[in-house]
């Protein structure tokens, strides 16, 4: 690689350095993106409310009173109780510490959900954008020809194909979610490509590879964590409705979705079975949509003061 490719690259970080030494504040684009973030009263709340569940998944076996799978016969279907707060199910399995133990199902499908999605995503769009021509003509095809199919059933589709299973559920996810990602890095790509900065790498020999991946993904960030954190609630709500089927998670692993489903036959007289679960699925897709909300606001560049 050229010499003179990596000095193009190092003029920005020189820049900060002079700035610093004669005394000048220098605010980066995502420190002014986190000010203003921080700003914004709600989406900080919501971030709290996420990392309290985040911690609770991860913390699981210290926060639930009991075996998620523990069965106890004497206690069946029993009301809330200072042994039980949230009640038990039709097998005496305690409901609060299911649904505890349900976060974890939650938050790691919406994760690795969204990675996947990300990687085809990121990877396809990029390809696109940056290649044009008969490439683009081909990968957008495939874009149209996943996005001709209702979310639901696509997914139900290939549940059904790939079969029952934590790891193709995240893949049947994560293929129901990259079309997103793929048509907003494939347009921001198509706009970065013809910096007057990607033109003077080119000029001096950077490789496609090396262009794509140092020159333009990286300026595409922003983008990306704003589409991961919304996609994030999108997979959550699509898990717990193929639970909800009996296509996702299978019992006995605890998920907010097969929760509810089991809860259908009791919830004319056991209200809080369906109830809550329902409720730590809203809670957690909300806080995820404000949130992202506000990081997209924060990293508009258009915002900037």
């Amino acid at each position: 690689m050229s010499t003179k490719i990596f000095r193009f690259f190092t003029k920005q970080k020189q820049f900060e350095q002079d700035m610093l030494e004669n005394g000048m504040q220098y605010s980066s684009f995502y420190g002014d993106s986190l000010k203003r973030l921080k700003k914004n009263k709600m989406a900080m709340f919501c971030a709290v409310i996420l990392i309290a569940i985040i911690l609770m998944a991860i913390f699981a076996p210290l926060l639930a009173p009991y075996d998620p799978t523990y069965q106890d016969y004497s206690a069946v279907l029993s009301e809330p109780s200072m042994a039980h707060p949230f009640g038990t199910d039709e097998y005496g399995r305690d409901i609060l510490s299911r649904i505890i133990y349900g976060s974890r199902v939650s938050i790691s499908i919406g994760i690795v959900a969204q990675v996947v999605a990300s990687l085809v995503g990121v990877t396809l769009g990029a390809i696109a954008g940056y290649y044009g021509g008969k490439i683009d003509s081909v990968i957008s095809r495939i874009m149209e020809i996943f996005q001709a199919f209702p979310d639901l059933i696509f997914a139900m589709a290939i549940m059904t194909f790939m079969g029952k299973g934590m790891l193709n559920l995240f893949i049947a996810l994560g293929l129901l979610t990259w079309v997103r990602t793929a048509r907003m890095i494939r347009g921001s790509v198509m706009q970065l490509k013809e910096k007057e900065y990607i033109e003077a790498s080119r000029a001096n020999g950077a490789t496609t590879f090396w262009i794509i991946t140092k020159g333009i993904i990286p300026n595409c960030l922003s983008t990306i964590i704003v589409l991961v954190t919304l996609g994030i609630p999108n997979a959550i709500m699509y898990e717990a409705s193929l639970s909800f089927l009996g296509i996702g998670i299978q019992p006995p692993t605890p998920s907010w979705g097969n929760m509810i489903s089991a809860a259908q036959t009791f919830i004319s007289y056991r209200p809080l079975y369906s109830i809550m679960p329902g409720i730590a699925i809203m809670i957690t897709v909300i806080a995820f949509n404000i949130f992202g909300d506000g990081l997209r606001d924060a990293l508009d560049p258009k915002l900037k003061n």
